[in-house]
């Protein structure tokens, strides 16, 4: 896992001070060459797979990427979080779900659920709506402006989705496709690919 160093003068006395000249500054943000640089200074003489570390960090770290680039330039002007997009987007595309199934699906725990279904439910969404076959259970939907919000908000999502890749070759862009859909595939056969209630989302 990879985090981005905060500064050291950030929300202390020594903001309103400039630092020494022989006291080094952390940036707020470190690149991803900065880092592998960093990490290969601390585990270089562990028994590890890196290439197998630099692919799962590149991973998480693109990830990442991308989910704070399609918040701010997407979803943002639409007072929507990346998890409130993601729920929208499960229910639109199932026409309706059961909670448990829409929880699962968003890769969310049902506690997580919960209060984005809460606040979506407050902007006039989704609505929650108890089954027919079965009283225990709760089918989620979306509302007429819930619908209309997610086919005016999906052709503008996708084309930032296309600005993050507009770098790759047509089959660059495949073979990265069929990459990750790989890894997908193969953890969704494990147990530990389930959100428990326990997790944070």
């Amino acid at each position: 896992m990879v985090t981005t160093g905060r500064s050291v003068w950030s929300g202390t006395v020594a903001a309103h001070s400039p630092p020494s000249p022989s006291m080094a500054v952390m940036p707020d943000r470190h690149t991803l060459a900065e880092t592998e640089r960093a990490m290969t200074a601390h585990v270089s003489d562990l028994p590890l797979n890196l290439p197998a570390a630099a692919a799962v960090s590149s991973l998480y770290r693109a990830a990442n990427a991308v989910r704070v680039h399609l918040t701010n330039s997407v979803l943002r002007e639409h007072g929507l979080t990346w998890t409130g997009f993601v729920v929208l987007w499960v229910v639109w595309i199932w026409d309706g779900i059961e909670t448990r199934h829409a929880a699962e699906n968003a890769a969310i725990s049902k506690a997580t659920l919960t209060g984005v279904v809460k606040t979506l439910e407050a902007r006039g969404l989704i609505i929650r709506r108890v089954s027919d076959a079965d009283r225990r259970l709760v089918n989620l939907e979306l509302t007429p402006r819930g619908l209309a919000l997610m086919k005016e908000l999906y052709p503008v999502f996708n084309a930032a989705e296309a600005e993050v890749v507009a770098g790759l070759s047509p089959r660059g862009l495949a073979q990265l496709t069929n990459s990750l859909r790989s890894i997908v595939t193969e953890l969704e056969t494990k147990p530990t690919a389930i959100v428990t209630d326990a997790e944070a989302s």
